[in-house]
């Protein structure tokens, strides 16, 4: 029978059926008049589009498989074929979006790459660790924005600087705290980590320009107030522990190095304009300022990740790809249609045979000829089995 429509076609004489009753399964039987052939109609579309929402209920709407099927290993059976779907990300926007969030998350041996306009996922990106050129793809797809959030890698401040230079940039406060802290934990042993941590915590109560330039100035007080201290020098000696990244050939290093760590950092931000994007009065106003950290990313897409994951663990490395691919397209502003990703190719892919790899006669192993040899073991036996009695 060829056609899906309500008036198909015999397949034999290419004649219109007619309605014949139903099978035992109630499906609609159809018969010719011409020939007498009788069939009844497939609509594999349909079947795999129900497969296939089905399949995206149990992966990203929590149901159990057997809601959705006879069985649970009916359901997986007849829904193997979705795993073959790759989506896409979303087509880049007209428009440039104001601010971007850029970060990355981790799990297996893969690394996520995700945009995020604080509302939307706005592109995605595969790669092993957050480096350049995986940054890249996605700052060539899009739209430079005004002003972009990150969490201060170096391999995303560099692709920022080539691909956007006009982008502003926000470095988040919620890991600028990370760093200090790991620098010089909550309980700093120094008055001098104590105060730079207190001047850390005090940068989430900046709320205006004027509050920014009083930071600003507490911070050079800390500075000037502390320089001497940071010049503190150990000279290597017998018992001197060295610490860890000093080379074996240096005499002497600083003493206080994450105190300098954390100077170097901050002067940083300062230098190149980082700290307090958010409230520039050129970009924003003040009863609506800017995000200054990447927590709308990491309590959106990056939780809905973690908790997919957490949800389906044990999932092989692809189909975990896969999943993400489907939470992020269903976190776009347009998302795709599911069943408009899928290809024949996908639920009916071509057998792969293997090589046929002729075998050649190889001589292998010792060749033991014709002839009498002791060492074959041929000689006089005594005994049952070879011993002597």
């Amino acid at each position: 029978m060829s056609g899906t429509s309500n008036a198909p076609f015999c397949g034999v004489c290419a004649s219109k059926l007619v309605k014949n009753g139903t099978t035992s399964a109630g499906r609609t039987r159809w018969r010719c008049r011409t020939c007498g052939a009788s069939a009844t109609q497939s609509r594999p579309d349909i079947t795999r589009k129900a497969e296939l929402d089905a399949f995206l209920a149990w992966l990203l709407g929590q149901r159990r498989p057997a809601e959705l099927a006879t069985s649970a290993r009916t359901f997986f059976r007849a829904t193997a074929w979705c795993w073959n779907i790759t989506v896409p990300p979303p087509d880049p926007a007209t428009t440039a979006a104001p601010l971007l969030m850029l970060d990355g998350t981790y799990f297996q041996q893969w690394c996520l790459l995700i945009a995020f306009d604080g509302t939307f996922v706005v592109d995605w990106q595969w790669c092993d660790r957050e480096k350049k050129i995986a940054w890249q793809q996605i700052c060539q797809r899009q739209a430079a924005p005004a002003v972009a959030v990150i969490d201060g890698g170096r391999g995303l401040e560099t692709a920022l600087a080539d691909t956007w230079p006009d982008t502003r940039i926000q470095r988040c406060y919620f890991h600028i705290f990370q760093t200090v802290r790991r620098h010089h934990t909550l309980n700093p042993r120094l008055d001098a980590g104590r105060e730079i941590l207190a001047l850390t915590r005090a940068l989430m109560n900046v709320r205006d320009p004027d509050q920014a330039v009083m930071w600003l100035q507490a911070y050079n007080d800390w500075e000037q107030r502390w320089d001497q201290f940071l010049r503190h020098r150990t000279y290597a000696r017998t018992h001197t522990v060295r610490p860890r990244g000093i080379a074996p050939t240096s005499t002497w290093w600083y003493t206080h190095r994450e105190l300098r760590k954390t100077r170097g950092l901050f002067r940083r931000l300062i230098r190149s304009e980082h700290l307090f994007t958010w409230i520039d009065p050129r970009l924003t106003d003040l009863d609506h300022p800017l995000a200054r950290t990447t927590s709308p990313l990491e309590g959106g897409p990056n939780k809905a990740l973690k908790d997919l994951f957490r949800t389906h663990r044990g999932m092989p490395a692809e189909h975990a790809r896969r999943a993400a691919e489907w939470l992020l397209n269903s976190l776009t502003r347009q998302p795709r249609t599911p069943f408009d990703l899928a290809r024949p190719e996908h639920w009916n892919p071509p057998r792969s045979r293997p090589a046929h790899t002729p075998i050649e006669h190889e001589q292998i192993g010792p060749q033991f000829g014709a002839s009498f040899s002791w060492e074959d073991g041929n000689g006089i036996q005594h005994g049952w089995g070879g011993r002597h009695r």
